[in-house]
């Protein structure tokens, strides 16, 4: 398979189209060769417009809906970035052309092996990945210029938004059911702004589910 062609095909058919208009997105996606995080026996669907499944229960979400997400991040040259449940770290790599430094925290130890073993390949020195609880975050190495979670989500636990610096944004796929958004919160001081950016979907991350009520 020629990755090249594809990795151009899927940049002026996916990303270019998408209302995506950053430089650094379309050059980060026309240069990083995806096909490096997906699995063996997927990579023939490295750069097609579906989900790539990585285990059981995780996925690397489609190129339009990855673009769109760093365009409404609006990631800056001096940000500091933190990259919650990375997988095997594509949008890793992408933020980190893009930022000044990312930090990534994934739950899955293989997954996370996986994500760090294609930044060294990559030669990425100002991205790590970490294995640890997603929904904590990496307070430690906060607070962060942007939060990026890589993955639809339920609830958004509170201590993440603490993580955000003031002016800081958290972009992530909100699901109610069936339907997924993706909304960019902003922080200012104690305060915390809303904005719906694009509507799409993403697999639901582990542990940031709703509590279920029990019902008689």
């Amino acid at each position: 398979m020629d990755y090249a062609a594809a990795r151009e095909a899927m940049v002026d058919t996916q990303v270019r189209p998408s209302d995506v208009t950053r430089y650094g997105i379309i050059e980060a996606m026309s240069l990083v060769p995806r096909e490096l995080f997906v699995p063996g026996a997927k990579r023939e669907i490295a750069y097609a417009e579906t989900e790539v499944p990585l285990n059981d229960t995780r996925a690397m979400a489609t190129p339009r809906t990855l673009a769109k997400m760093l365009e409404a991040a609006r990631i800056g040259a001096e940000d500091l970035v933190l990259d919650v449940a990375p997988g095997t770290g594509y949008g890793t790599v992408l933020m980190a052309r893009l930022a000044e430094a990312v930090v990534a925290i994934e739950p899955d130890p293989a997954l996370a092996s996986a994500a760090q073993s294609a930044l060294d390949t990559l030669e990425v020195v100002n991205a790590t990945v970490s294995v640890g609880d997603a929904a904590a975050g990496d307070p430690a190495h906060g607070p962060f210029d942007v939060i990026m979670i890589a993955g639809a989500i339920e609830a958004l636990p509170d201590g993440l938004v603490k993580q955000l610096k003031d002016g800081g944004r958290l972009v992530a796929i909100f699901r109610d059911g069936p339907l997924g958004k993706c909304r960019v919160l902003t922080r200012a001081g104690d305060a915390v702004s809303e904005k719906w950016a694009f509507d799409a979907d993403a697999p639901l991350l582990p542990g940031f589910e709703k509590t279920r009520q029990f019902e008689f």
